[in-house]
Protein backbone atom coordinates (compact mmCIF):
# COMPACT_ATOMS: atom_id res chain seq x y z
CA UNK A 1 0.00 0.00 0.00
CA UNK A 2 1.35 3.66 -1.00
CA UNK A 3 2.12 5.79 2.02
CA UNK A 4 -0.02 8.94 0.76
CA UNK A 5 1.36 10.96 3.63
CA UNK A 6 3.39 14.33 2.57
CA UNK A 7 7.08 14.57 2.61
CA UNK A 8 8.60 15.91 6.05
CA UNK A 9 9.67 19.87 4.63
CA UNK A 10 13.08 19.09 6.17
CA UNK A 11 15.62 16.87 4.22
CA UNK A 12 18.65 15.01 4.58
CA UNK A 13 20.37 12.91 2.38
CA UNK A 14 24.21 11.85 2.06
CA UNK A 15 25.69 10.50 -1.02
CA UNK A 16 26.69 7.03 -1.07
CA UNK A 17 30.57 7.32 -1.67
CA UNK A 18 30.41 4.39 -4.40
CA UNK A 19 34.08 3.68 -4.48
CA UNK A 20 37.06 3.02 -2.39
CA UNK A 21 37.84 4.98 0.43
CA UNK A 22 40.89 6.35 1.49
CA UNK A 23 41.92 3.49 4.02
CA UNK A 24 44.87 5.99 5.67
CA UNK A 25 42.82 8.80 6.51
CA UNK A 26 40.11 6.71 8.02
CA UNK A 27 42.37 4.95 10.09
CA UNK A 28 43.41 8.04 11.50
CA UNK A 29 39.82 10.05 11.35
CA UNK A 30 40.10 10.68 15.14
CA UNK A 31 42.76 12.76 14.49
CA UNK A 32 42.07 14.09 10.86
CA UNK A 33 39.00 15.71 12.28
CA UNK A 34 40.73 17.53 15.21
CA UNK A 35 41.50 20.46 13.11
CA UNK A 36 37.55 21.27 11.91
CA UNK A 37 36.42 20.34 15.20
CA UNK A 38 38.32 22.82 16.65
CA UNK A 39 36.50 25.48 14.46
CA UNK A 40 33.33 24.19 15.48
CA UNK A 41 34.25 24.63 19.02
CA UNK A 42 35.22 27.94 18.56
CA UNK A 43 31.74 28.38 17.30
CA UNK A 44 30.13 26.75 19.79
CA UNK A 45 31.84 28.71 22.27
CA UNK A 46 31.93 32.28 20.45
CA UNK A 47 30.84 35.24 22.72
CA UNK A 48 27.40 37.06 21.63
CA UNK A 49 24.58 38.68 22.41
CA UNK A 50 21.41 37.13 24.05
CA UNK A 51 18.36 37.51 26.43
CA UNK A 52 20.33 36.46 29.03
CA UNK A 53 23.59 35.23 29.49
CA UNK A 54 22.45 31.82 31.14
CA UNK A 55 20.39 31.28 28.42
CA UNK A 56 22.79 32.20 25.70
CA UNK A 57 25.10 29.85 27.25
CA UNK A 58 22.76 27.11 26.77
CA UNK A 59 22.62 27.99 22.75
CA UNK A 60 26.13 27.97 22.28
CA UNK A 61 26.71 24.73 24.21
CA UNK A 62 24.05 23.45 21.34
CA UNK A 63 26.57 24.52 18.88
CA UNK A 64 26.01 28.39 18.72
CA UNK A 65 22.04 28.01 17.14
CA UNK A 66 20.32 30.96 18.17
CA UNK A 67 17.83 29.43 19.81
CA UNK A 68 16.46 31.47 23.08
CA UNK A 69 16.39 35.17 21.01
CA UNK A 70 14.51 33.78 18.07
CA UNK A 71 11.86 32.13 20.18
CA UNK A 72 11.41 35.26 21.93
CA UNK A 73 11.14 36.90 18.47
CA UNK A 74 8.15 34.57 16.96
CA UNK A 75 6.47 34.74 20.23
CA UNK A 76 6.25 38.74 20.45
CA UNK A 77 6.75 39.68 16.74
CA UNK A 78 5.61 36.69 14.42
CA UNK A 79 9.27 37.16 12.99
CA UNK A 80 11.86 35.17 12.61
CA UNK A 81 14.45 37.29 10.84
CA UNK A 82 16.60 35.82 7.44
CA UNK A 83 20.29 36.33 9.16
CA UNK A 84 19.21 34.32 12.09
CA UNK A 85 17.74 31.55 9.94
CA UNK A 86 20.12 31.82 7.34
CA UNK A 87 22.55 31.78 10.48
CA UNK A 88 21.70 28.76 12.36
CA UNK A 89 21.01 26.82 8.60
CA UNK A 90 24.49 27.34 7.81
CA UNK A 91 25.80 25.74 11.35
CA UNK A 92 23.70 23.24 10.80
CA UNK A 93 25.18 22.08 7.32
CA UNK A 94 28.54 22.70 8.93
CA UNK A 95 27.86 20.43 11.89
CA UNK A 96 26.32 17.74 9.54
CA UNK A 97 29.30 17.54 6.99
CA UNK A 98 31.99 17.63 10.14
CA UNK A 99 29.62 14.65 11.70
CA UNK A 100 29.31 12.81 8.52
CA UNK A 101 33.12 13.21 8.38
CA UNK A 102 34.08 11.69 11.59
CA UNK A 103 31.29 9.23 10.96
CA UNK A 104 33.29 7.82 7.94
CA UNK A 105 30.66 8.09 5.73
CA UNK A 106 32.56 9.91 3.57
CA UNK A 107 36.97 10.92 3.11
CA UNK A 108 36.18 14.34 1.38
CA UNK A 109 37.24 16.64 3.89
CA UNK A 110 34.71 18.80 5.62
CA UNK A 111 34.41 22.40 3.59
CA UNK A 112 33.15 25.36 5.67
CA UNK A 113 30.71 26.64 2.82
CA UNK A 114 30.51 23.86 -0.01
CA UNK A 115 27.36 21.42 -0.10
CA UNK A 116 29.76 18.45 -0.76
CA UNK A 117 28.22 14.95 -0.29
CA UNK A 118 25.86 16.42 2.29
CA UNK A 119 22.35 17.56 1.01
CA UNK A 120 19.96 19.58 3.82
CA UNK A 121 16.73 21.18 3.08
CA UNK A 122 14.92 23.38 5.71
CA UNK A 123 12.55 25.70 4.57
CA UNK A 124 12.46 29.40 5.67
CA UNK A 125 9.40 29.93 7.64
CA UNK A 126 6.52 32.64 7.45
CA UNK A 127 5.63 32.24 11.12
CA UNK A 128 2.19 33.80 11.01
CA UNK A 129 0.79 31.47 8.79
CA UNK A 130 3.37 27.98 9.11
CA UNK A 131 4.09 28.38 12.82
CA UNK A 132 1.55 28.61 15.45
CA UNK A 133 1.75 31.28 18.43
CA UNK A 134 2.99 29.45 21.93
CA UNK A 135 4.33 26.30 20.21
CA UNK A 136 7.92 27.30 20.33
CA UNK A 137 7.23 27.01 24.22
CA UNK A 138 6.36 23.32 24.20
CA UNK A 139 8.17 21.88 21.24
CA UNK A 140 11.49 20.87 23.15
CA UNK A 141 9.26 19.03 26.10
CA UNK A 142 7.09 17.76 22.99
CA UNK A 143 10.00 16.08 21.18
CA UNK A 144 11.37 14.08 24.69
CA UNK A 145 10.03 10.59 22.90
CA UNK A 146 12.13 11.19 20.06
CA UNK A 147 15.16 12.16 22.03
CA UNK A 148 14.70 8.61 24.03
CA UNK A 149 14.51 6.80 20.86
CA UNK A 150 17.46 8.61 19.31
CA UNK A 151 19.71 8.27 22.58
CA UNK A 152 19.35 4.31 21.56
CA UNK A 153 19.79 4.60 17.94
CA UNK A 154 22.66 6.90 18.90
CA UNK A 155 24.41 3.97 20.90
CA UNK A 156 23.65 1.69 17.35
CA UNK A 157 24.82 4.37 15.51
CA UNK A 158 28.45 3.90 17.01
CA UNK A 159 28.53 0.56 17.21
CA UNK A 160 27.89 0.18 13.53
CA UNK A 161 30.38 3.31 12.86
CA UNK A 162 33.29 0.29 14.10
CA UNK A 163 32.00 -2.21 12.46
CA UNK A 164 32.00 0.35 9.20
CA UNK A 165 35.83 1.14 10.31
CA UNK A 166 37.01 -2.24 9.73
CA UNK A 167 35.28 -2.70 6.81
CA UNK A 168 37.09 -0.19 5.41
CA UNK A 169 40.48 -0.83 6.33
CA UNK A 170 40.10 -4.43 4.48
CA UNK A 171 37.70 -3.48 1.58
CA UNK A 172 37.77 0.16 1.20
CA UNK A 173 33.96 0.19 1.28
CA UNK A 174 31.56 1.51 3.58
CA UNK A 175 28.86 -1.14 3.66
CA UNK A 176 25.81 0.09 1.63
CA UNK A 177 22.86 -1.61 4.12
CA UNK A 178 25.25 0.32 7.47
CA UNK A 179 25.17 3.52 5.44
CA UNK A 180 21.37 3.89 4.37
CA UNK A 181 20.80 3.58 8.38
CA UNK A 182 23.25 5.65 9.67
CA UNK A 183 22.08 8.20 7.53
CA UNK A 184 18.43 7.43 8.36
CA UNK A 185 19.13 8.42 11.85
CA UNK A 186 20.64 11.70 11.30
CA UNK A 187 17.61 12.61 8.90
CA UNK A 188 15.98 11.56 11.74
CA UNK A 189 17.92 13.49 14.27
CA UNK A 190 17.84 16.55 11.88
CA UNK A 191 14.08 16.46 11.76
CA UNK A 192 13.52 16.84 15.14
CA UNK A 193 16.63 19.67 15.79
CA UNK A 194 14.42 21.56 13.25
CA UNK A 195 11.37 21.20 15.13
CA UNK A 196 12.42 21.70 18.58
CA UNK A 197 15.56 23.98 18.28
CA UNK A 198 15.39 25.71 14.91
CA UNK A 199 11.73 26.21 15.55
CA UNK A 200 11.12 26.18 11.30
CA UNK A 201 8.24 24.05 11.76
CA UNK A 202 5.25 23.01 13.79
CA UNK A 203 4.75 19.54 12.29
CA UNK A 204 5.73 16.62 14.32
CA UNK A 205 8.97 14.72 13.47
CA UNK A 206 8.13 11.60 12.22
CA UNK A 207 9.18 7.85 14.27
CA UNK A 208 11.06 7.30 10.73
CA UNK A 209 14.31 6.75 9.38
CA UNK A 210 12.91 7.21 5.33
CA UNK A 211 12.91 10.52 3.50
Amino acid sequence: MADNRPAYPVTFDVDYPDRELNRLTSFFRAFTVIPIAIVLGLLAASPSWGWEQEHWRTAAAAGGILFTPTLLMILFRQKYPRWWFDWNVSLVKLFSRVGVYAGLLTDTYPSTDEEQSVHIGIPYPDVKTDLKNGMPLVKWFLAIPHYIVLGFLGIAVCVLTIIAWFAILFTGRYPRSLFGFVVGVGRWGLRVAAYAFLLVTDIYPPFSLKE
